[in-house]
């Protein structure tokens, strides 16, 4: 029998597989999604990995970014929607595209720099994404998660009868919590910076390394 979980990822997996061409509208993008990008960006550029990658990645614009800004060795761009991985892919061939959720990812354990999600998190398994993130970097390897609040639209919590259980954005303690009982010591925590008018996306990145 399926789980909650499962049945709430399969419900967004289906609701973005259709709305894959509304996340590329550029006033979306710009005001709601790149400010945590940029940030996602720095750290990555601070932290100088060369295997990266990035966890619901969408379009596939971050992890498409990442490739043409910061030069690493590899880079991977992860969703489990095919509408939005068929967008990626025809952005970038820089990029390997995997199909996969973020709480199986598909790599080896130690085997990536870096690992970062942005405005996807209130969807996983926030605890077992943790730990795969975990196990698939290497000692010295960078998390960051950057979440949006408040809580999912009304439109995703119909999607499924779990999905008010599953869809959250957790406080800044309990993302401290998710980092620390997964293995990472938290290098940094803070509010991305936004535009005035856009600070209703109440956003929160936070970084940790595992040692």
């Amino acid at each position: 029998m399926a789980t909650p979980g499962r049945q709430f990822n399969a419900a967004v997996t289906r609701f973005w597989s259709v709305a894959a061409p509304l996340y590329d509208l550029p006033f979306l993008q710009r005001w709601v999604y790149r400010p945590a990008q940029d940030e996602v960006l720095s750290e990555l550029r601070a932290h100088g990995a060369q295997r990266i990658a990035d966890i619901a990645c969408g379009t596939g614009i971050l992890a498409s970014r990442i490739a043409a800004e910061l030069h690493p060795d590899q880079v991977f761009g992860v969703d489990m929607s095919d509408g939005m991985l068929e967008q990626a892919k025809a952005r970038s061939a820089r990029v390997s595209w995997l199909k996969g959720p973020a709480e199986w990812l598909p790599f080896d354990d130690e085997s990536l720099d870096a690992v970062v999600t942005t405005s996807a998190f209130h969807f996983f398994d926030q605890p077992a994404a943790m730990r795969e993130f975990h196990r698939v970097l290497a000692p010295g390897g960078m998390a960051a998660v950057a979440t949006i609040s408040p809580p999912p639209a009304k439109l995703l919590q119909r999607l499924s009868p779990e999905s008010s259980a599953v869809a959250h954005s957790p406080s800044p303690a309990a993302m401290r919590r998710l980092f620390t009982d997964a293995g990472f010591r938290i290098t940094s925590q803070r509010r991305v910076d936004r535009p005035l008018w856009t600070r209703a996306v109440w956003d929160l990145i936070t970084v940790g390394v595992k040692d």
